[in-house]
Protein backbone atom coordinates (compact mmCIF):
# COMPACT_ATOMS: atom_id res chain seq x y z
CA UNK A 1 0.00 0.00 0.00
CA UNK A 2 1.16 3.43 -0.93
CA UNK A 3 1.76 5.79 1.64
CA UNK A 4 0.19 8.68 -0.28
CA UNK A 5 -3.13 9.71 -0.25
CA UNK A 6 -4.25 11.64 -3.24
CA UNK A 7 -6.62 14.56 -2.92
CA UNK A 8 -10.07 14.52 -4.60
CA UNK A 9 -10.23 17.59 -7.19
CA UNK A 10 -14.02 17.70 -6.69
CA UNK A 11 -16.76 17.41 -3.55
CA UNK A 12 -16.58 18.71 -0.24
CA UNK A 13 -14.10 15.96 1.33
CA UNK A 14 -10.42 16.81 0.15
CA UNK A 15 -9.27 13.58 1.84
CA UNK A 16 -10.07 10.93 4.22
CA UNK A 17 -7.37 8.69 6.26
CA UNK A 18 -9.27 6.11 8.85
CA UNK A 19 -7.02 3.87 11.47
CA UNK A 20 -8.68 1.08 8.91
CA UNK A 21 -7.48 2.81 5.90
CA UNK A 22 -4.13 3.01 7.01
CA UNK A 23 -3.68 0.14 8.81
CA UNK A 24 -2.88 1.34 12.35
CA UNK A 25 -4.58 1.65 15.40
CA UNK A 26 -4.55 5.62 16.57
CA UNK A 27 -4.74 8.39 13.85
CA UNK A 28 -7.27 9.56 11.64
CA UNK A 29 -7.28 12.62 9.73
CA UNK A 30 -9.83 14.82 7.27
CA UNK A 31 -9.86 17.74 5.18
CA UNK A 32 -13.09 19.66 3.81
CA UNK A 33 -13.39 22.14 1.21
CA UNK A 34 -16.97 24.58 2.10
CA UNK A 35 -18.57 26.83 -0.12
CA UNK A 36 -20.32 29.58 1.27
CA UNK A 37 -23.09 28.71 3.32
CA UNK A 38 -22.59 24.74 2.83
CA UNK A 39 -22.31 22.61 5.99
CA UNK A 40 -20.02 19.82 6.66
CA UNK A 41 -21.47 16.85 9.32
CA UNK A 42 -18.65 14.77 11.20
CA UNK A 43 -20.15 11.63 13.23
CA UNK A 44 -16.98 9.70 14.70
CA UNK A 45 -18.25 8.60 18.29
CA UNK A 46 -15.35 7.46 20.52
CA UNK A 47 -13.27 9.70 19.25
CA UNK A 48 -11.83 13.03 20.25
CA UNK A 49 -11.81 15.46 17.23
CA UNK A 50 -9.33 18.49 16.97
CA UNK A 51 -11.05 20.77 13.98
CA UNK A 52 -8.55 23.25 12.78
CA UNK A 53 -10.35 26.18 10.56
CA UNK A 54 -7.23 26.17 8.31
CA UNK A 55 -9.64 29.18 6.10
CA UNK A 56 -12.10 31.32 5.50
CA UNK A 57 -14.88 31.43 8.56
CA UNK A 58 -17.18 28.89 10.64
CA UNK A 59 -19.77 28.02 12.82
CA UNK A 60 -19.23 24.99 15.17
CA UNK A 61 -22.13 23.00 17.01
CA UNK A 62 -21.33 20.25 18.67
CA UNK A 63 -21.87 18.43 22.28
CA UNK A 64 -24.37 20.96 23.44
CA UNK A 65 -22.24 24.09 22.64
CA UNK A 66 -21.54 26.37 19.39
CA UNK A 67 -18.82 28.27 18.72
CA UNK A 68 -19.55 31.20 16.05
CA UNK A 69 -17.41 33.01 13.15
CA UNK A 70 -13.97 30.89 14.03
CA UNK A 71 -11.28 32.04 11.62
CA UNK A 72 -9.64 35.07 10.33
CA UNK A 73 -7.14 34.00 7.66
CA UNK A 74 -7.91 33.89 3.77
CA UNK A 75 -5.05 30.80 3.35
CA UNK A 76 -2.75 28.79 5.36
CA UNK A 77 -0.44 31.10 4.02
CA UNK A 78 -1.24 33.75 5.82
CA UNK A 79 1.46 34.79 9.00
CA UNK A 80 -1.11 34.05 11.47
CA UNK A 81 -1.80 31.17 13.83
CA UNK A 82 -5.33 29.42 13.20
CA UNK A 83 -9.05 28.81 15.24
CA UNK A 84 -9.68 25.17 16.05
CA UNK A 85 -11.85 23.24 18.33
CA UNK A 86 -11.52 20.33 20.81
CA UNK A 87 -14.17 17.59 21.27
CA UNK A 88 -13.74 15.08 23.36
CA UNK A 89 -16.13 13.02 21.41
CA UNK A 90 -16.86 13.25 18.11
CA UNK A 91 -20.43 11.82 17.67
CA UNK A 92 -22.25 14.78 15.86
CA UNK A 93 -20.59 17.40 14.83
CA UNK A 94 -21.89 20.06 12.18
CA UNK A 95 -19.64 23.11 10.64
CA UNK A 96 -21.31 25.84 8.25
CA UNK A 97 -19.34 28.01 6.70
CA UNK A 98 -19.78 31.53 6.72
CA UNK A 99 -17.47 32.32 3.71
CA UNK A 100 -15.69 29.92 1.46
CA UNK A 101 -13.84 27.94 4.48
CA UNK A 102 -11.30 24.47 4.61
CA UNK A 103 -11.34 22.80 7.99
CA UNK A 104 -8.92 19.89 8.81
CA UNK A 105 -10.55 17.01 11.29
CA UNK A 106 -7.83 15.19 13.03
CA UNK A 107 -9.41 12.25 15.46
CA UNK A 108 -7.83 9.28 17.68
CA UNK A 109 -9.47 7.19 20.04
CA UNK A 110 -11.17 9.68 22.81
CA UNK A 111 -14.65 9.39 24.65
CA UNK A 112 -13.40 11.02 27.77
CA UNK A 113 -14.66 13.37 30.13
CA UNK A 114 -12.55 16.50 29.07
CA UNK A 115 -14.26 19.63 28.23
CA UNK A 116 -15.33 20.51 24.66
CA UNK A 117 -13.32 23.72 24.03
CA UNK A 118 -12.15 26.46 21.63
CA UNK A 119 -8.17 26.45 20.93
CA UNK A 120 -7.41 30.45 20.87
CA UNK A 121 -5.34 31.29 18.42
CA UNK A 122 -3.32 33.58 21.27
CA UNK A 123 -2.44 30.46 23.09
CA UNK A 124 -0.63 28.69 19.88
CA UNK A 125 3.32 28.95 20.21
CA UNK A 126 5.09 30.12 17.35
CA UNK A 127 8.34 28.80 16.95
CA UNK A 128 11.77 28.50 14.38
CA UNK A 129 13.64 25.71 13.87
CA UNK A 130 16.70 24.70 11.90
CA UNK A 131 19.17 27.30 10.52
CA UNK A 132 19.60 28.42 6.71
CA UNK A 133 18.41 26.59 4.00
CA UNK A 134 16.90 24.03 6.67
CA UNK A 135 15.30 27.13 8.63
CA UNK A 136 10.61 26.54 9.20
CA UNK A 137 8.54 28.07 11.11
CA UNK A 138 6.39 26.00 13.74
CA UNK A 139 3.08 26.51 15.34
CA UNK A 140 1.55 24.30 18.01
CA UNK A 141 -2.38 24.22 17.74
CA UNK A 142 -2.56 20.96 20.26
CA UNK A 143 0.53 20.54 21.59
CA UNK A 144 1.62 17.96 24.73
CA UNK A 145 1.37 20.90 27.27
CA UNK A 146 -2.84 21.37 26.72
CA UNK A 147 -4.68 18.26 27.79
CA UNK A 148 -6.22 15.76 25.17
CA UNK A 149 -6.25 12.13 25.31
CA UNK A 150 -3.88 11.32 22.13
CA UNK A 151 -4.07 13.69 19.83
CA UNK A 152 -0.64 16.01 18.91
CA UNK A 153 -1.53 19.04 16.37
CA UNK A 154 1.21 21.04 14.77
CA UNK A 155 1.53 23.20 11.69
CA UNK A 156 4.60 24.11 9.82
CA UNK A 157 5.62 26.35 6.86
CA UNK A 158 8.59 25.39 4.66
CA UNK A 159 10.24 28.56 2.33
CA UNK A 160 11.06 27.95 -0.54
CA UNK A 161 13.95 25.57 -1.49
CA UNK A 162 14.08 24.82 1.90
CA UNK A 163 14.34 21.21 3.93
CA UNK A 164 11.95 19.95 6.87
CA UNK A 165 11.69 17.60 8.97
CA UNK A 166 15.07 17.29 8.63
CA UNK A 167 17.44 15.79 9.80
CA UNK A 168 15.37 12.80 9.30
CA UNK A 169 13.87 11.58 12.17
CA UNK A 170 11.69 9.09 13.66
CA UNK A 171 9.45 7.95 16.03
CA UNK A 172 8.42 4.79 16.26
CA UNK A 173 9.70 2.79 19.29
CA UNK A 174 8.23 3.10 22.58
CA UNK A 175 11.10 3.79 24.91
CA UNK A 176 9.94 6.85 26.41
CA UNK A 177 11.43 9.49 27.49
CA UNK A 178 14.46 8.70 24.37
CA UNK A 179 11.46 8.11 22.23
CA UNK A 180 7.95 7.42 21.92
CA UNK A 181 5.88 6.07 19.32
CA UNK A 182 3.46 7.86 17.38
CA UNK A 183 1.04 7.81 13.90
CA UNK A 184 1.58 10.53 11.85
CA UNK A 185 -0.04 12.21 8.59
CA UNK A 186 0.92 15.13 7.10
CA UNK A 187 -1.74 17.21 4.93
CA UNK A 188 0.37 19.13 2.79
CA UNK A 189 -0.45 22.19 0.69
CA UNK A 190 1.95 24.70 -1.96
CA UNK A 191 2.15 27.80 -2.87
CA UNK A 192 1.36 28.52 -5.95
CA UNK A 193 -1.04 25.34 -5.92
CA UNK A 194 0.34 23.96 -8.89
CA UNK A 195 3.52 23.16 -6.66
CA UNK A 196 4.83 20.23 -5.32
CA UNK A 197 7.35 18.68 -2.76
CA UNK A 198 9.55 15.59 -2.01
CA UNK A 199 8.94 13.18 1.13
CA UNK A 200 10.85 10.44 1.85
CA UNK A 201 9.50 7.79 4.58
CA UNK A 202 12.35 5.20 5.19
CA UNK A 203 13.27 2.71 7.99
CA UNK A 204 17.05 1.87 9.29
CA UNK A 205 16.47 -1.44 7.93
CA UNK A 206 15.31 -0.33 4.66
CA UNK A 207 12.18 -2.88 4.91
CA UNK A 208 10.16 0.60 4.23
CA UNK A 209 11.69 2.77 2.04
CA UNK A 210 9.63 5.36 -0.33
CA UNK A 211 10.20 8.49 -1.82
CA UNK A 212 7.34 10.29 -2.62
CA UNK A 213 5.93 13.44 -5.24
CA UNK A 214 3.81 15.37 -3.16
CA UNK A 215 1.02 17.84 -4.60
CA UNK A 216 -0.91 20.48 -3.06
CA UNK A 217 -3.78 18.69 -0.39
CA UNK A 218 -2.28 15.32 -0.54
CA UNK A 219 -1.73 13.65 2.61
CA UNK A 220 1.23 11.51 3.72
CA UNK A 221 0.94 8.87 6.04
CA UNK A 222 4.18 7.51 8.56
CA UNK A 223 3.19 4.62 10.25
CA UNK A 224 7.06 4.22 11.70
CA UNK A 225 10.89 5.50 10.13
CA UNK A 226 12.14 8.68 8.68
CA UNK A 227 10.02 11.36 7.02
CA UNK A 228 12.49 14.27 6.00
CA UNK A 229 10.54 17.12 3.59
CA UNK A 230 12.07 18.56 0.69
CA UNK A 231 10.51 22.31 -0.89
CA UNK A 232 11.62 22.94 -4.52
CA UNK A 233 12.71 26.55 -5.46
CA UNK A 234 9.81 28.40 -6.13
CA UNK A 235 7.22 27.11 -3.80
CA UNK A 236 6.33 27.59 -0.22
CA UNK A 237 4.96 24.49 1.73
CA UNK A 238 2.53 24.25 4.35
CA UNK A 239 1.79 20.78 6.21
CA UNK A 240 -0.44 19.91 9.07
CA UNK A 241 1.02 17.10 11.47
CA UNK A 242 -1.14 14.89 13.23
CA UNK A 243 0.37 12.47 15.63
CA UNK A 244 -1.27 10.03 18.22
CA UNK A 245 -0.17 6.66 19.58
CA UNK A 246 0.16 4.62 23.23
CA UNK A 247 1.54 7.91 24.98
CA UNK A 248 1.02 11.73 24.55
CA UNK A 249 4.03 12.80 24.24
CA UNK A 250 6.53 13.76 21.23
CA UNK A 251 10.11 12.27 21.41
CA UNK A 252 12.15 11.64 18.68
CA UNK A 253 15.37 9.85 17.22
CA UNK A 254 17.57 11.36 14.78
CA UNK A 255 19.37 9.34 11.83
CA UNK A 256 22.74 8.66 13.09
CA UNK A 257 23.89 8.72 9.42
CA UNK A 258 22.72 12.36 8.97
CA UNK A 259 22.88 13.67 12.82
CA UNK A 260 25.86 15.11 12.04
CA UNK A 261 24.65 18.77 10.45
CA UNK A 262 23.80 19.57 14.17
CA UNK A 263 26.98 19.68 15.33
CA UNK A 264 28.34 21.81 12.92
Amino acid sequence: MSLLVKASTSGGTIVDVTPESAGWRYVGFRAHRLAAGERAVVAMPGRELCLVVLAGKVDVRAAGSEWRELGDRATVFDDRPPWAVYLPDGALVEVSARTAAEIGVASAPGGGTLPARTIDPATMKRSVRGTGSNTRYVRDILPASEPAEHLLVVEVRTPSGHSSSYPPHKHDTDDAPHETQLEETYYHRLDPPQGFAFQRVYTDDRSLDESLAVEDRDVVMVPRGYHPVVVPHGYESYYLNVMAGPKRAWHFHNDPAHEWMLKR
